[in-house]
């Protein structure tokens, strides 16, 4: 046989399989209940682990149908359910980040170790422990400032 005569016979065998995978799906997917979907929005982070997996189950078996034949309160959970603020994604406690910047900002300005103080003693330190004896500042004849980088 040639190609144009096989042709017609797999895009109707492809055709043929596709619509019985719809009519399967279509037939075994019915609607998700109504009362489930209200207010998914505020019920969702209260809802038990189990409730939420069943309902996110639920609506993926609902979404493996044609999107025209869901309603709008299933289009919108899933949506919400998908890409909703929660979890991973939901917003930042108010008052975050000035949290965020004011731990920041201890730890960068008022920090005692920068002091000239603090880097003569740990010089003093490194010395009596003899920190790097070869090429540090415990060898002999070292010339560098050591730990000391104010002036």
């Amino acid at each position: 046989m040639s190609f144009r005569a096989l042709a017609p016979r797999a895009l109707r065998a492809a055709n043929t399989a596709s619509s019985i995978a719809a009519r399967r799906f279509a037939s075994t997917d019915t609607a998700v209940a109504a009362p489930m979907l209200a207010n998914i929005e505020r019920r969702w982070e209260g809802m038990p682990p189990q409730e939420q997996a069943e309902l996110y189950m639920a609506l993926r078996d609902r979404m493996r149908v044609d999107w025209h034949e869901m309603t709008l309160a299933e289009k919108k959970a899933a949506y919400w359910i998908s890409f909703g603020p929660h979890g991973p994604r939901a917003e930042t406690p108010k008052g975050e980040g000035w949290k965020q910047f004011r731990e920041v900002t201890k730890y960068l300005l008022i920090t005692g170790t920068m002091s000239k103080e603090w880097q003569e003693m740990t010089n003093e330190y490194a010395k009596k422990e003899k920190l790097n004896p070869i090429y540090g500042i415990s060898s002999e004849g070292y010339k560098g400032k050591g730990f000391v980088q104010s002036d």
